[in-house]
């Protein structure tokens, strides 16, 4: 049962990365981009009313918003095809996701500006703009360096390609992706009822935590390695900090998920030192 529930999973993972499904993603969003924005502007004129959505489309721009939120759900999915294959790729996802969230937070704020009259008008919606766009900036900067170190970490964990561990993953990721499909549901029923997408994504982060708590207790049927204990558990800690980052208020969220990403960089940093003075020491010895 276990085999063929993880066959399930490839047979997922080979769909969602097959060139023509990326290709056909694309499209869809495009549409969905001009269908939004063909709305947006017959609402805004009063040729059409939409009921209980007409107060989001009479803003010209929502179809930015529409769009960047779209793409982030299918970020959200690669995430899950992430996981099995490696803990540390799948926190470099998390901090992809968070920049893009941030980035998608900027474009919300510039589709609720109708006007660029007023500098006190606007004042508060351009300056929320220029925060998520530097906070943006700054993750994916620093998440840059980040990668850098852990390709030149020499990884000894050869747990990590071990069968069993990655099958054990591999069942994760699909509790993963029922809790996706689940709160997806769920999100799409009270956008249908009340005109609101709730744009759960701090929800999905807290499934995230424990699934990444049980992958580091987990790996110690594998290895007791205190560094590298410590180091999956801090991952873990990562991942708290950017569900809390998600549920804060603008400036505050940005600078806890900075914060959080120099912690994932001063923790490669360190790690990496110590491997090379722990493989040095093997060698000497």
């Amino acid at each position: 049962m276990i085999k063929q529930i993880t066959g399930l999973f490839d047979k997922h993972v080979l769909f969602w990365e097959n060139p023509k499904i990326i290709k056909t993603i694309s499209t869809f969003l495009v549409v969905i981009f001009i269908a939004c924005g063909v709305c947006s502007f017959l609402v805004s004129q009063k040729i059409i009313s939409l009921g209980h959505f007409n107060s989001l489309f009479k803003h010209r721009f929502f179809a930015v918003e529409v769009v960047f939120t779209i793409l982030l759900i299918f970020e959200l999915l690669s995430l899950i095809f992430v996981l099995p294959k490696s803990v540390t790729r799948s926190l470099g996802k998390q901090f992809e996701l968070l920049s893009m969230i941030f980035l998608r937070d900027a474009f919300k704020e510039f589709s609720h500006l109708d006007e660029f009259v007023l500098w006190s008008d606007s004042s508060k919606s351009i300056i929320n703009i220029l925060v998520y766009s530097f906070g943006a900036l700054t993750i994916f900067t620093i998440m840059g360096f980040t990668r850098k170190l852990n390709r030149e970490i020499q990884l000894s964990e050869t747990y990590i390609n071990q069968f069993q561990f990655v099958r054990i993953k591999k069942m994760l990721a699909i509790f993963l992706l029922l809790s996706f499909f689940y709160i997806g549901f769920n999100d799409f029923i009270t956008l249908l009822q009340t005109g609101v997408f709730l744009h759960s994504f701090e929800t999905f982060y807290t499934a995230l935590i424990f699934t990444d708590i049980v992958i580091v207790l987990v790996s110690l049927r594998f290895t007791t390695n205190y560094y590298r204990v410590f180091r999956y558990s801090a991952f873990v800690l990562a991942t708290i900090l950017i569900r809390i980052s998600l549920t804060l208020e603008p400036c505050y969220n940005v600078i806890l998920g900075i914060i959080t990403t120099l912690f994932v960089f001063t923790l490669a940093k360190v790690y990496h030192y110590f491997q090379k003075w722990l493989t040095h020491r093997e060698l000497t010895t």
